[in-house]
């Protein structure tokens, strides 16, 4: 399955121009009043859980929601892309837009940050099958070794820096014009729908030049 709906988009400082951006690569877009975010604030933003290589010369972030049916059909690919390629930084922007089980699973991961147990809260959800409930979220999270409430009281902890980090990646998605979840920024570039592991290879492959 390749990748559907493809956009490349351009993002500028300027209402009529483009901008080579600090990564090298472009993205493009009609631009809309009111725009602020850069490529620099979608893909650098310190508060934003980063995963594979912290310093990887290529960055994927990824708008997703943990009951997006796509998003987690796909991750096992994207997983076994960045693991097996090595140098590239993955950054997963929480867009939970399939309403408060997907909010729930996003603010409990959020908490897992300052324990330590993040990437093993986010895969855990992320292999769930089909949409989610509390009930189900707690347990999936119970049966990965982790403590539900604890990751509550985390989250609770550091609620105002993550629904901050969460409302920024909302208006970068609505900024960008996105339409539903996955979709990815490779290299600068917006790839909006499903892809699978051939398309993402050869979008970091694109990217690197």
């Amino acid at each position: 399955m390749s990748h559907i709906n493809r956009r490349t988009m351009l993002l500028g400082a300027g209402a009529a121009g483009a901008a080579l951006l600090g990564t090298g690569a472009l993205l493009s877009f009609a631009l809309r009043p009111r725009q602020k975010a850069t490529l620099d604030d979608m893909l650098q933003d310190a508060d934003n859980p980063v995963l594979g290589n912290a310093d990887g010369d290529v960055t994927i972030a990824e708008f997703f929601d943990y009951q997006c049916p796509f998003c987690k059909t796909g991750h096992p690919a994207l997983m076994n892309l960045v693991a097996r390629d090595g140098n590239i930084r993955l950054v997963m922007k929480d867009w939970p837009i399939f309403g408060a089980p997907s909010i729930k699973a996003s603010q409990l991961v959020l908490g897992g940050v300052e324990p330590g147990s993040y990437e093993t809260a986010h895969a855990a959800l992320m292999a769930t099958p089909g949409q989610l409930t509390e009930a189900l979220i707690g347990r999936t999270l119970a049966e990965a070794g982790l403590d539900p409430a604890a990751l509550e009281r985390s989250y609770r902890q550091g609620r105002a820096q993550w629904d901050a980090l969460m409302s920024r990646t909302g208006a970068q998605a609505a900024q960008l014009g996105l339409q539903g979840t996955p979709a990815y920024i490779i290299g600068g570039r917006l790839y909006s729908g499903a892809m699978d592991g051939e398309a993402l290879a050869r979008a970091v492959s694109r990217a690197r030049g």
